[in-house]
Protein backbone atom coordinates (compact mmCIF):
# COMPACT_ATOMS: atom_id res chain seq x y z
CA UNK A 1 0.00 0.00 0.00
CA UNK A 2 1.36 3.28 -0.80
CA UNK A 3 2.00 6.21 1.73
CA UNK A 4 -1.13 7.59 2.34
CA UNK A 5 -2.29 10.67 4.55
CA UNK A 6 -5.50 11.55 5.90
CA UNK A 7 -5.94 15.30 7.54
CA UNK A 8 -9.80 14.98 7.84
CA UNK A 9 -11.19 17.12 10.51
CA UNK A 10 -13.35 13.66 11.11
CA UNK A 11 -14.38 11.21 11.01
CA UNK A 12 -10.56 11.24 11.34
CA UNK A 13 -7.44 9.05 11.13
CA UNK A 14 -6.95 6.13 13.58
CA UNK A 15 -3.62 4.79 14.82
CA UNK A 16 -2.72 1.96 12.15
CA UNK A 17 -1.72 -0.29 14.94
CA UNK A 18 -5.52 -0.13 16.24
CA UNK A 19 -6.73 -0.63 12.92
CA UNK A 20 -4.70 -4.03 12.57
CA UNK A 21 -5.63 -4.76 15.33
CA UNK A 22 -8.99 -4.46 15.46
CA UNK A 23 -9.11 -6.34 12.05
CA UNK A 24 -7.13 -9.43 13.21
CA UNK A 25 -9.92 -10.00 16.36
CA UNK A 26 -12.84 -8.67 13.93
CA UNK A 27 -13.58 -12.55 13.11
CA UNK A 28 -12.97 -13.94 16.89
CA UNK A 29 -12.11 -12.06 20.05
CA UNK A 30 -10.10 -13.49 22.52
CA UNK A 31 -11.22 -17.04 21.25
CA UNK A 32 -14.68 -16.27 21.46
CA UNK A 33 -15.21 -17.30 18.26
CA UNK A 34 -17.65 -14.44 18.06
CA UNK A 35 -17.13 -10.47 16.48
CA UNK A 36 -17.26 -7.71 19.24
CA UNK A 37 -20.15 -6.42 17.16
CA UNK A 38 -21.68 -9.94 17.69
CA UNK A 39 -21.42 -9.94 21.55
CA UNK A 40 -24.09 -8.72 24.17
CA UNK A 41 -23.44 -5.89 25.71
CA UNK A 42 -24.70 -7.34 28.84
CA UNK A 43 -22.60 -10.29 28.72
CA UNK A 44 -19.00 -11.30 30.52
CA UNK A 45 -16.71 -10.92 27.86
CA UNK A 46 -18.12 -7.21 26.53
CA UNK A 47 -18.39 -6.05 29.80
CA UNK A 48 -14.53 -7.02 30.04
CA UNK A 49 -13.93 -4.49 27.19
CA UNK A 50 -15.96 -2.02 28.84
CA UNK A 51 -14.85 -1.57 32.44
CA UNK A 52 -11.12 -2.05 30.42
CA UNK A 53 -11.40 0.80 28.77
CA UNK A 54 -13.17 2.94 31.53
CA UNK A 55 -10.22 2.00 33.44
CA UNK A 56 -7.59 3.00 30.54
CA UNK A 57 -9.15 6.05 30.37
CA UNK A 58 -9.28 7.20 34.14
CA UNK A 59 -5.74 6.53 34.14
CA UNK A 60 -4.92 8.41 30.61
CA UNK A 61 -6.70 11.03 31.87
CA UNK A 62 -6.37 11.05 35.25
CA UNK A 63 -9.87 11.00 35.86
CA UNK A 64 -10.87 11.61 40.19
CA UNK A 65 -13.06 9.37 41.96
CA UNK A 66 -15.90 12.01 42.32
CA UNK A 67 -16.09 11.95 38.58
CA UNK A 68 -18.14 9.91 36.65
CA UNK A 69 -17.48 7.64 32.95
CA UNK A 70 -20.46 8.01 30.63
CA UNK A 71 -20.41 5.87 26.98
CA UNK A 72 -23.37 7.61 25.12
CA UNK A 73 -24.80 8.39 21.66
CA UNK A 74 -25.67 11.11 19.67
CA UNK A 75 -22.30 13.47 19.03
CA UNK A 76 -21.74 15.99 20.68
CA UNK A 77 -24.34 18.41 19.01
CA UNK A 78 -26.77 16.46 20.72
CA UNK A 79 -25.65 17.86 24.22
CA UNK A 80 -26.58 21.13 22.89
CA UNK A 81 -29.82 20.16 24.50
CA UNK A 82 -28.40 17.27 26.65
CA UNK A 83 -26.26 19.99 29.17
CA UNK A 84 -29.34 22.22 29.63
CA UNK A 85 -31.73 19.76 30.32
CA UNK A 86 -29.46 17.64 32.79
CA UNK A 87 -27.87 21.62 34.47
CA UNK A 88 -30.03 24.38 34.02
CA UNK A 89 -32.74 23.81 36.15
CA UNK A 90 -34.67 26.77 36.07
CA UNK A 91 -31.77 28.92 36.64
CA UNK A 92 -29.35 30.74 34.24
CA UNK A 93 -26.03 29.84 31.74
CA UNK A 94 -23.21 31.39 30.25
CA UNK A 95 -22.45 30.18 26.53
CA UNK A 96 -18.80 31.57 24.65
CA UNK A 97 -18.39 31.86 21.13
CA UNK A 98 -15.19 31.56 20.22
CA UNK A 99 -15.99 29.69 16.78
CA UNK A 100 -18.77 28.26 14.44
CA UNK A 101 -19.51 25.39 16.89
CA UNK A 102 -19.82 26.78 20.28
CA UNK A 103 -21.78 29.72 18.21
CA UNK A 104 -24.12 26.88 16.91
CA UNK A 105 -24.18 25.25 20.71
CA UNK A 106 -25.64 28.55 22.31
CA UNK A 107 -27.97 29.03 19.52
CA UNK A 108 -29.42 25.37 20.33
CA UNK A 109 -29.37 26.16 24.25
CA UNK A 110 -31.00 29.72 24.42
CA UNK A 111 -34.74 27.73 23.66
CA UNK A 112 -34.19 26.10 26.96
CA UNK A 113 -34.32 29.49 29.69
CA UNK A 114 -31.62 31.96 30.75
CA UNK A 115 -28.73 30.99 28.46
CA UNK A 116 -26.64 34.50 28.14
CA UNK A 117 -23.90 35.37 25.68
CA UNK A 118 -21.05 35.48 27.90
CA UNK A 119 -18.38 36.11 25.23
CA UNK A 120 -17.72 35.93 21.58
CA UNK A 121 -14.71 36.65 19.20
CA UNK A 122 -17.76 36.80 15.70
CA UNK A 123 -16.58 40.54 15.52
CA UNK A 124 -12.99 39.27 14.78
CA UNK A 125 -14.04 36.37 12.16
CA UNK A 126 -13.48 34.07 15.31
CA UNK A 127 -9.58 34.52 14.68
CA UNK A 128 -9.08 34.06 18.26
CA UNK A 129 -11.02 33.04 21.53
CA UNK A 130 -12.28 35.11 24.18
CA UNK A 131 -9.79 35.23 26.58
CA UNK A 132 -11.51 34.13 29.83
CA UNK A 133 -10.62 36.95 31.66
CA UNK A 134 -13.23 38.92 29.87
CA UNK A 135 -15.78 36.54 29.68
CA UNK A 136 -19.10 37.74 30.94
CA UNK A 137 -20.47 35.49 33.57
CA UNK A 138 -22.38 35.35 37.28
CA UNK A 139 -21.18 33.23 39.79
CA UNK A 140 -25.14 32.34 40.19
CA UNK A 141 -24.88 30.49 36.72
CA UNK A 142 -25.43 26.95 36.92
CA UNK A 143 -23.03 26.48 34.27
CA UNK A 144 -20.26 28.09 31.99
CA UNK A 145 -19.78 26.69 28.99
CA UNK A 146 -17.51 26.96 26.38
CA UNK A 147 -15.49 25.12 23.10
CA UNK A 148 -11.72 23.98 24.00
CA UNK A 149 -10.67 23.64 20.27
CA UNK A 150 -12.86 25.16 17.26
CA UNK A 151 -12.13 22.57 14.43
CA UNK A 152 -13.43 25.02 11.51
CA UNK A 153 -12.07 27.87 12.46
CA UNK A 154 -8.68 26.74 14.40
CA UNK A 155 -8.91 28.43 17.76
CA UNK A 156 -8.00 26.34 20.46
CA UNK A 157 -7.89 27.23 24.09
CA UNK A 158 -4.69 26.74 25.74
CA UNK A 159 -5.74 27.74 29.52
CA UNK A 160 -8.53 26.03 31.74
CA UNK A 161 -9.80 29.00 33.63
CA UNK A 162 -11.04 28.31 37.52
CA UNK A 163 -14.17 30.42 38.53
CA UNK A 164 -17.47 29.21 40.22
CA UNK A 165 -19.90 28.18 38.40
CA UNK A 166 -19.25 24.62 37.24
CA UNK A 167 -17.41 25.05 33.51
CA UNK A 168 -18.83 22.69 30.82
CA UNK A 169 -16.40 22.24 27.76
CA UNK A 170 -16.96 20.90 24.50
CA UNK A 171 -13.58 18.67 24.32
CA UNK A 172 -14.55 17.03 21.14
CA UNK A 173 -11.04 17.75 18.93
CA UNK A 174 -8.42 17.97 21.25
CA UNK A 175 -9.41 15.87 24.38
CA UNK A 176 -6.48 13.01 24.90
CA UNK A 177 -4.27 15.82 23.01
CA UNK A 178 -2.87 16.52 26.10
CA UNK A 179 -2.63 16.46 29.92
CA UNK A 180 -5.83 18.59 31.77
CA UNK A 181 -6.76 18.95 35.31
CA UNK A 182 -10.04 17.51 35.18
CA UNK A 183 -10.70 19.18 38.34
CA UNK A 184 -11.13 22.38 37.04
CA UNK A 185 -14.11 21.45 35.67
CA UNK A 186 -17.66 20.30 35.15
CA UNK A 187 -18.51 18.66 32.62
CA UNK A 188 -16.37 17.45 30.00
CA UNK A 189 -18.14 15.78 26.46
CA UNK A 190 -16.60 15.09 23.27
CA UNK A 191 -17.19 13.01 20.19
CA UNK A 192 -15.36 10.31 19.97
CA UNK A 193 -14.78 10.80 15.76
CA UNK A 194 -11.47 12.68 16.24
CA UNK A 195 -9.30 11.71 18.66
CA UNK A 196 -11.13 8.74 20.13
CA UNK A 197 -12.31 6.26 17.38
CA UNK A 198 -15.60 5.89 15.28
CA UNK A 199 -18.21 7.93 14.80
CA UNK A 200 -21.21 7.20 16.99
CA UNK A 201 -20.08 7.75 20.32
CA UNK A 202 -19.78 10.28 22.70
CA UNK A 203 -17.97 10.60 26.09
CA UNK A 204 -19.01 12.46 29.03
CA UNK A 205 -17.20 13.06 32.04
CA UNK A 206 -19.17 14.67 34.75
CA UNK A 207 -18.38 15.62 39.07
CA UNK A 208 -20.67 13.12 40.56
CA UNK A 209 -22.37 16.24 42.24
CA UNK A 210 -23.92 17.76 38.80
CA UNK A 211 -25.90 14.44 38.22
CA UNK A 212 -28.74 15.86 40.52
CA UNK A 213 -30.34 18.52 38.83
CA UNK A 214 -31.85 17.38 35.52
CA UNK A 215 -35.07 18.71 34.44
CA UNK A 216 -37.92 15.71 35.20
CA UNK A 217 -39.18 16.35 31.72
CA UNK A 218 -35.36 14.91 30.71
CA UNK A 219 -35.33 11.60 28.95
CA UNK A 220 -33.82 8.68 30.23
CA UNK A 221 -31.60 7.93 27.72
CA UNK A 222 -30.21 11.77 27.91
CA UNK A 223 -30.68 11.69 31.55
CA UNK A 224 -26.47 11.66 33.10
CA UNK A 225 -27.64 10.48 36.09
CA UNK A 226 -29.91 7.31 34.84
CA UNK A 227 -27.26 6.50 32.48
CA UNK A 228 -24.25 6.71 35.11
CA UNK A 229 -26.65 4.44 37.15
CA UNK A 230 -27.39 1.88 34.34
CA UNK A 231 -23.14 2.04 33.56
CA UNK A 232 -24.33 3.77 30.77
CA UNK A 233 -26.30 0.69 29.53
CA UNK A 234 -30.23 2.03 29.81
CA UNK A 235 -30.11 1.29 26.12
CA UNK A 236 -27.39 -0.50 23.84
CA UNK A 237 -24.78 1.51 23.69
CA UNK A 238 -22.11 1.78 21.08
CA UNK A 239 -20.51 -1.34 21.50
CA UNK A 240 -17.75 -1.21 18.93
CA UNK A 241 -16.98 2.16 19.20
CA UNK A 242 -16.38 2.14 22.88
CA UNK A 243 -14.26 -1.18 21.86
CA UNK A 244 -12.16 0.84 19.14
CA UNK A 245 -12.02 3.66 21.80
CA UNK A 246 -10.65 0.78 24.23
CA UNK A 247 -7.75 0.14 21.65
CA UNK A 248 -6.86 3.77 21.27
CA UNK A 249 -6.50 4.24 25.09
CA UNK A 250 -4.38 1.36 25.02
CA UNK A 251 -2.12 2.83 22.18
CA UNK A 252 -2.02 6.26 24.52
CA UNK A 253 -0.74 4.60 27.23
CA UNK A 254 1.95 2.75 24.91
CA UNK A 255 3.24 5.93 23.69
CA UNK A 256 3.84 7.18 26.89
CA UNK A 257 0.97 8.88 28.21
CA UNK A 258 -0.79 12.55 27.48
CA UNK A 259 2.60 13.99 28.39
CA UNK A 260 4.21 12.27 25.60
CA UNK A 261 1.31 12.76 23.07
CA UNK A 262 1.36 16.67 24.01
CA UNK A 263 4.96 16.61 23.04
CA UNK A 264 4.36 14.90 19.46
CA UNK A 265 1.45 17.23 19.01
CA UNK A 266 3.40 20.41 19.59
CA UNK A 267 6.20 19.11 17.39
CA UNK A 268 3.78 18.55 14.64
CA UNK A 269 1.82 21.65 14.91
CA UNK A 270 4.63 23.70 15.38
CA UNK A 271 6.89 22.46 12.36
CA UNK A 272 3.90 22.83 9.71
CA UNK A 273 2.93 26.80 11.07
CA UNK A 274 6.63 27.66 10.97
CA UNK A 275 6.82 26.40 7.55
CA UNK A 276 3.08 28.50 6.88
CA UNK A 277 4.92 31.41 8.30
CA UNK A 278 7.94 31.45 6.22
CA UNK A 279 6.08 31.49 3.08
CA UNK A 280 4.46 34.54 0.88
CA UNK A 281 2.31 32.14 -0.49
CA UNK A 282 0.68 30.47 2.50
CA UNK A 283 -0.81 32.42 5.45
CA UNK A 284 -2.43 31.82 8.63
CA UNK A 285 -4.64 34.97 10.43
CA UNK A 286 -5.53 33.02 13.42
CA UNK A 287 -3.67 34.76 16.72
CA UNK A 288 -0.69 32.90 17.65
CA UNK A 289 -1.61 32.38 21.40
CA UNK A 290 -5.01 30.48 19.83
CA UNK A 291 -3.46 28.89 16.91
CA UNK A 292 -4.85 24.96 17.34
CA UNK A 293 -2.55 22.12 17.60
CA UNK A 294 -5.12 19.84 16.20
CA UNK A 295 -6.68 21.66 13.01
CA UNK A 296 -4.28 24.05 11.21
CA UNK A 297 -6.65 26.60 8.98
CA UNK A 298 -4.44 27.85 5.73
CA UNK A 299 -5.28 29.56 2.82
CA UNK A 300 -2.89 30.71 -0.56
CA UNK A 301 -2.95 34.08 -1.38
CA UNK A 302 -4.23 33.29 -4.69
CA UNK A 303 -7.62 31.98 -3.45
CA UNK A 304 -7.98 30.76 -7.40
CA UNK A 305 -5.71 27.99 -6.77
CA UNK A 306 -7.12 26.52 -3.73
CA UNK A 307 -8.86 23.44 -5.69
CA UNK A 308 -6.02 23.10 -7.63
CA UNK A 309 -4.13 22.55 -4.35
CA UNK A 310 -6.89 20.01 -3.26
CA UNK A 311 -6.76 17.89 -6.83
CA UNK A 312 -3.35 17.75 -6.51
CA UNK A 313 -2.53 16.71 -3.22
CA UNK A 314 -4.90 13.81 -3.29
CA UNK A 315 -2.93 12.58 -6.39
CA UNK A 316 0.21 12.38 -3.94
CA UNK A 317 -1.89 10.54 -1.25
CA UNK A 318 -3.01 13.54 0.72
CA UNK A 319 -6.49 13.78 1.38
CA UNK A 320 -8.92 15.64 2.94
CA UNK A 321 -6.94 19.20 2.58
CA UNK A 322 -10.14 21.46 1.96
CA UNK A 323 -11.14 23.99 4.47
CA UNK A 324 -14.82 24.01 6.03
CA UNK A 325 -17.43 24.91 3.19
CA UNK A 326 -18.58 27.71 5.82
CA UNK A 327 -15.12 28.97 5.46
CA UNK A 328 -13.27 27.79 2.36
CA UNK A 329 -9.79 27.92 2.49
CA UNK A 330 -7.66 24.67 3.24
CA UNK A 331 -7.22 22.76 7.02
CA UNK A 332 -4.88 19.78 7.96
CA UNK A 333 -6.71 18.10 10.55
CA UNK A 334 -3.57 16.37 12.43
CA UNK A 335 -5.07 14.49 15.44
CA UNK A 336 -2.84 12.24 18.04
CA UNK A 337 -3.03 9.41 15.46
CA UNK A 338 -1.04 11.41 12.54
CA UNK A 339 2.53 10.74 12.15
CA UNK A 340 5.15 13.43 12.04
CA UNK A 341 5.81 11.73 8.61
CA UNK A 342 2.74 13.18 7.45
CA UNK A 343 3.16 16.32 8.26
CA UNK A 344 6.60 16.14 6.18
CA UNK A 345 4.95 14.90 3.28
CA UNK A 346 2.50 17.95 3.16
CA UNK A 347 5.30 20.20 3.68
CA UNK A 348 7.38 18.80 1.00
CA UNK A 349 4.15 18.92 -1.30
CA UNK A 350 2.47 22.83 -0.36
CA UNK A 351 6.55 23.49 -1.48
CA UNK A 352 6.40 21.96 -4.49
CA UNK A 353 3.01 23.31 -5.20
CA UNK A 354 4.48 26.93 -4.33
CA UNK A 355 7.22 26.51 -6.96
CA UNK A 356 5.19 25.16 -9.50
CA UNK A 357 2.46 27.72 -9.33
CA UNK A 358 4.09 31.49 -8.26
Amino acid sequence: MSCQFNFSAGPAVLPKEVLLQAQSELLDWNGTGMSVMEMSHRGKHYLSIFDETEANLRKLFDIPKNYKVLFLQGGAITHNFMVPMNLLNETSASYIASGYWSKRTFSDAKVFGDIKLGASSEAEDFLKAPCSQDWIFSDEDAYVHFCMNETIHGVEYFETPKIKPPLVCDMSSNILSRPMDIKNFGVIYAGAQKNIGPAGLTLVIVRDDLLENADKKTPTTLNWKIQSDNKSMINTPSTFGIYIAGLVFKWLLEQGGLKKIEEQNIKKASTLYEYIDSTSFYYNNVHKINRSRMNVSFRIKNDALTMKFVSEAEAEGLYQLKGHRLVGGLRASIYNAMPFEGIKALIEFMEKFKKNNV
